[in-house]
């Protein structure tokens, strides 16, 4: 439990990507995204493009739809490059962790 009473819920979840691993692991509490830490052995440029999208996600509805809409504006925006991995591998491993975590809505 969280200040005020509202269950903190995890989700983790692993995607392979046709080359590498999208490693999730996800806080909600009451249906936000409180804390996301994305992690594996994924080559994507810019560098900090997994720190950025993990701002932007945290504070958001746990909601497929609004995770899809950041994921995808923010490849668009930074210009992403990937090796193996693409925008539909991320927001798959990032509403999947969520779902883990019981907190889709």
């Amino acid at each position: 439990m969280v200040e005020g009473g509202s269950p903190l819920r995890i989700g983790i979840y692993e995607h392979k990507a046709p080359k590498g691993l999208i490693r999730v692991t996800v806080k909600v509490v009451d249906g936000v995204i409180e804390d996301i830490r994305i992690a594996g052995d994924f080559f994507i440029y810019p560098e900090d493009f997994v720190y950025e999208l993990e701002q932007k996600l945290r504070g958001l509805k746990a909601e497929p739809a609004a995770i899809g809409r950041v994921v995808e504006d923010l490849f668009r925006s930074e210009h992403v490059e990937s090796v193996g991995s693409s925008v539909d591998d991320f927001k798959t491993a990032i509403v999947s962790a969520v779902k883990e975590a019981g907190e889709v809505c």
